[in-house]
């Protein structure tokens, strides 16, 4: 099903780019939508991004914030160098982040963000190849590009299964929707969790309060 999928993606994004039409991947993409107060199961097609990793509570110190400055400047060059060569323009998409630690009840009981582990992500269209990316590096670094760039990578994420839900409301209050997916959920289906959590920011946090903050959670699984 991911297969059919990915090429269903593929040829939908083909279609809108020779169009010239913006594509908006939110829109397109199944697995960026997800209701509030509902865990569904959601096939996710492999997707490219830009990742970079980081260590530890994402509100102390400066590793996440120069983390997040790395990524939004090369995302943002490799869209217009998109829609300058290619013709293909699309909306650049939201922050994502992978989360995990030795313990799973540092995201619900603990919640200790001290011993969190998270791979930061921004998802890009399959056009965009390695040797877009370095030359939009280049140019970002040329005007004096952020401390981290150069640890931006692109790669493939493969998820294929997943539980999903939408969060409303303040980061630090996802721990009861958390521990409903891993300890109902997701075994209620006759699953395990698979791969690392997955969290998609729709909203931006600098101009949405706490309580109106709208994430995606997801968990990927598999049988156990």
């Amino acid at each position: 099903m991911a297969a059919d999928q990915a090429r269903g993606r593929r040829s939908e994004e083909g279609r809108e780019g020779r169009q010239g039409q913006k594509v908006d991947f939110k829109r397109s993409i199944a697995a960026y939508r997800a209701r509030r107060g509902e865990f569904a199961l959601v096939d996710v097609p492999p997707l490219r991004y830009l990742m970079i990793d980081g260590q530890g509570d994402p509100n102390a110190g400066p590793e996440f914030a120069e983390a997040t400055a790395a990524l939004y400047p090369l995302a943002y060059r490799l869209k217009f160098a998109s829609r300058r060569q290619l013709g293909r323009d699309y909306v650049v998409m939201p922050l994502e982040g992978l989360w995990w630690a030795d313990d799973m009840e540092s995201f619900t009981a603990a919640r200790d963000k001290s011993r969190w582990n998270w791979t930061l992500l921004i998802m890009v269209p399959d056009w965009v190849d390695q040797g877009m990316v370095d030359v939009a590096r280049g140019e970002v670094a040329a005007k004096g590009g952020p401390r981290r760039l150069d640890e931006v990578r692109l790669e493939t994420l493969v998820e294929g299964r997943v539980v999903q839900t939408l969060h409303v409301g303040s980061y630090d209050d996802e721990a009861a929707t958390l521990e409903r997916m891993h300890r109902e959920v997701i075994p209620g289906h006759g699953l395990s969790m698979t791969g690392r959590h997955h969290e998609i920011y729709l909203s931006d946090a600098r101009r949405v309060a706490p309580e109106r903050l709208r994430t995606i959670l997801r968990q990927p699984v598999g049988a156990p």
